[in-house]
């Protein structure tokens, strides 16, 4: 089975991946476009969600709690952190889009009994990871210190002619503190959007090897493995990560061939 989910570049439905369909257990991803007006109604049932709202402004209900008007970039590619809204498993969700908007669906199993809560951009901690030519930007919407029961999310910018997720490192095995076990998808959107980004999926004995182009919503899905990116001169790399597992904490293990590029 391919690693790559391609996004469809018209209509509402964008790119969908399920645990049903990723052969996996934990992590979901769903992205949509909305017209000025449309509505998007369903109910969490036995998942935990964080909508991001990646452009536009849109009005959501999740249970008995609502926000009116909220987001207010025009693009994921803007300097600015994602408004987003956090709902618990079992709680009826009601999005009406005030302006054309494209939303995010990041999901996972859900437990616990956390309010519905909206995640403004004053929340979100962002930061510049690397130096050079991996330099990346990194804003974190649901890191490991935000209460949730799974998922963690984060959107990361990277220039052209950069690396991210790189070095490239893996969270693929139960072994905390050094490492844990963590699902990934990654959303891709590219600047100019008829660019493309390459990303690599690899283990130590390349039992699993497989090289990408991505190009402008399309999903990478990471079971496991190392996954860096590559962006082509001229062009900006945005992606939405979310990730979960049984343990939610993020450690990695870095690529032991490649390590020695952070000891320069």
């Amino acid at each position: 089975m391919s690693l790559l989910v391609k996004g469809r570049a018209q209509g509402r439905e964008i790119v969908e991946v399920t645990p049903q369909s990723a052969g996996w257990q934990f992590v979901g991803f769903a992205a949509h476009r909305l017209a000025t007006g449309e509505r998007l109604v369903f109910d969490t049932a036995t998942r935990e969600i964080c909508i991001v709202i990646l452009s536009g402004t849109i009005s959501v209900q999740a249970g008995d709690e609502r926000w009116e008007a909220i987001g207010e970039r025009s693009s994921v590619f803007e300097n600015l952190p994602a408004y987003s809204v956090y709902a618990p498993h079992h709680c009826m969700i009601k999005i009406s889009a005030n302006t054309d908007a494209e939303i995010a669906i990041c999901s996972a199993p859900g437990f616990g009994d956390l309010p519905p809560r909206l995640i403004a951009p004053s929340d979100v901690t962002q930061s510049v990871r690397g130096q050079g030519s991996n330099t990346r930007y990194v804003s974190d919407i649901l890191p490991q210190t935000a209460p949730a029961d799974h998922l963690l999310v984060v959107e990361v910018r990277t220039p052209g002619g950069h690396a991210s997720s790189y070095p490239p490192h893996k969270h693929d095995t139960d072994n905390l503190p050094q490492e844990s076990f963590l699902e990934e998808t990654y959303y891709h959107r590219l600047n100019p959007p008829q660019g493309f980004a390459f990303q690599r999926v690899y283990v130590d004995d390349r039992s699993l090897d497989e090289s990408m182009a991505v190009e402008n919503h399309d999903v990478v899905m990471v079971p496991r493995g190392y996954h860096p990116v590559v962006v082509p001169h001229g062009y900006e790399s945005y992606y939405l990560n979310v990730m979960a597992g049984p343990k939610r904490q993020w450690h990695f293990k870095n690529d032991p061939a490649h390590e020695w590029l952070i000891q320069r």
